[in-house]
Formats: structure tokens, sequence, C-alpha cells
């Protein structure tokens, strides 16, 4: 698979940092050639330029929002217009929420599902065609661990990462013969800045977690497999078989002990409590 790839385009949203900036780098230490799309223009220049020097990599930067409704089709338009075919679209842009859900931040959730599930589909969707009267290409789509199950505190989350798996999986299953292949990654806990933006600072300190290699690595590997989704981490592997034997409201329940935010003392009742 990776030898139709070499010196063709992969197009890789998030691209600016994390799993997103991961991809990249494995992408052109195999030889294709890059668009890169997310908000911080900077930090995908500076890493255009480090690939192209260590690796020769053609890299295109587009700064873009991919939760504004017009950007998607922007992006892609640009793409057109630089007379760029995209052979493997990477749909790793994405974020996460952390709250109990009085203290949830609506237009935030509503970001999100943009970002997540619509974006994703768009660009997907929208290259599609393309890909089908060439008969051949390959999508990355980046799911969740919690895809496979409710999150309490995630649940606008959780939800989203289950569009993208579901999604994944059916796409996987009407493209497989003819030339397509989509591959649905499913990571748990990644190192990178995610529970930061989530609102859940610190939680990667208190966790077992995976480097941001080790996921890309084994999302490469399946998607080269032709594989319909993969969890990288046999415990992780593990956990997505439990949450199907346990009942649907066991599995909820227990996700409360990992995510259920922590609540700031109020220091004017700390100081009325006796000593």
């Amino acid at each position: 698979m990776w030898k139709l790839l070499a010196n063709q385009w992969a197009l890789v949203t998030g691209a600016s940092s994390g799993l997103g900036e991961e991809f990249a780098r494995q992408l052109a230490s195999r030889g294709m050639h890059l668009v890169l799309v997310a908000r911080r223009q900077d930090m995908m220049e500076k890493l255009a330029a480090e690939l192209h020097l260590q690796h020769g990599t053609r890299c295109q930067v587009i700064s873009a929002d991919l939760s504004d409704p017009a950007e998607p089709k922007r992006v892609l338009d640009e793409i057109a217009a630089r007379e760029i075919t995209i052979e493997l679209l990477v749909n790793n842009a994405g974020f996460g929420i952390v709250g109990e859900v009085g203290n949830v931040d609506l237009d935030r959730s509503l970001e999100m599902i943009r970002l997540n599930v619509s974006a994703l589909t768009e660009l997907t969707y929208r290259l599609l065609p393309g890909m089908l009267e060439r008969g051949r290409g390959a999508i990355l789509n980046v799911s969740s661990l919690s895809a496979f199950q409710p999150v309490a505190y995630m649940g606008v989350y959780a939800a989203s990462k289950a569009f993208v798996l579901h999604f994944s999986e059916a796409l996987h299953c009407e493209l497989k013969d003819r030339g397509i292949t989509v591959t649905a990654v499913c990571p748990g806990v990644t190192r990178t800045s995610f529970f930061d933006i989530a609102g859940a600072s610190g939680w990667l300190q208190k966790h077992a977690s995976h480097p941001v290699d080790f996921v890309v690595k084994r999302a490469f590997k399946a998607l080269s497999r032709r594989q319909q989704y993969t969890v990288p981490g046999w415990r992780n592997y593990l956990l997505t078989l439990l949450v199907r034997i346990a009942s649907r409201r066991r599995v909820v329940k227990e996700s409360t002990r990992f995510f259920r935010p922590r609540r700031k003392e109020d220091p004017a009742l700390k100081a009325t409590k006796p000593r």
C-alpha cells in the first residue's frame, strides 16, 4: 500500500501538534507529500520546513478553523486550485470537553460537534467521488476508545466519537471492494494536550497513556492491512470487550469514577470549618 502512496499527497487535519503532527512526520518518512490544515499557521510552517529538510517532502499549509461550516469546502477548493490530488485523508482534527451538565458551554459543545462530526463527514464525502473515479484512495478517521461506550461528563465528546467509528465502519464495508480503504483508529489516553484543552488538566499524570508515535504506527499498520478499525494497546482493546459484556447502566456509571470534574472548594466555607 505504502509503495502506491509514495510521492502522492495526503491531507492531515489538526496537523499543528499532537497526533496530527506525528501523522505528518510518519507520512513524510514514508515518502508522501502533505497538505497540513489547522488553525496555527506558524506551527505548521515550522513543521513543513523541518519535513522538507529531513525527507524532501513537499508541504502545503492551509490555516483553517474547520469548526466553521464554510471552511471544509474552502480548504478543498484551495487544494484543487493548487492542482493537488488527495490520495490519503487523515481526519484527525477534534477536541473534547469535560464538565458537569450544568456548567457545559453550549456554544463550545456545538463547535465540537461541527469539528468532530460535520467537518470530518464533509471532507470525507467531498473527497470520495475523486477516489471512486480513480479506483483508489484511503481515509483514516481518528475516533476514540470512548466511542465504545457512553462517558459521563464527556457525553457530547463520546457521542461524537461513536459517530466517527460507526461512520467509518459503514464506509469500510461499502468501499472495500472498490479500491478504497477506510479505517478508524480508536486511541485511549494519549500523551497530547487533549485533556488540558478539555478542561481536565493533570489527568495525564494520573493515568497510563501511550506516546503519539505508538498510536500513529498502530493506525498506519491497520490501514495497510485494510482493517475496519484498530484500538492501540491491548489493555484498551480488552476494555472494549468488557464494556460489551457489562450492562450499559454499569458501564456509564463506572465512567463517573474517571471523569467527574473536581469541584473547587469555596474559600469562605473553608475558612469556617472547625480545625
